[in-house]
C-alpha cells in the first residue's frame, strides 16, 4: 500500500496553522482546533494509506475544515489564513469524493 503523502501535507499544514495562529496572535482556540483537526488528519491519512477506500474519517474533517474556514473567509475577507485552508479543504474533499466514487 503506497503512503497518502498528500493527506499527511494536508494534516501537517492544518497543525502547523494552528500552531502559528496560537505563537502569533495567542489564539488557544486557534491552536487546539489545528492540532485536533491535523490529528484527525494524521490518522485519516494512516487509515487511507491501508485501505485507498477508508476516507470517512478524512472527508468529514475535509468538510468541517471548509466550512468552518468558509465562514471565517466571508465574515473577514482575509485570504489568509482562512481562505488558504478553505481551498486546500475543498481540494481535500473533491479528492476524497473523487475515491468514494471509485470502484
Amino acid at each position: 500500500m503506497p503512503v497518502d503523502y498528500v493527506s499527511i501535507a494536508y494534516a501537517v499544514t492544518v497543525a502547523a496553522g494552528g500552531i502559528l495562529g496560537y505563537t502569533r496572535a495567542g489564539s488557544v482556540p486557534s491552536l487546539a482546533a489545528g492540532v485536533i483537526c491535523g490529528g484527525l488528519m494524521g490518522y485519516g491519512a494512516y487509515q487511507t494509506s491501508q485501505d485507498p477506500k477508508n476516507v470517512m474519517l478524512s472527508l468529514v474533517t475535509c468538510c468541517i475544515l471548509a466550512l468552518v474556514m468558509g465562514s471565517r473567509f466571508y465574515g473577514s475577507g482575509k485570504f489568509m489564513p482562512a481562505g488558504l485552508v478553505l481551498i486546500l479543504s475543498i481540494l481535500m474533499v473533491a479528492r476524497f469524493g473523487y475515491r468514494l466514487t471509485q470502484k
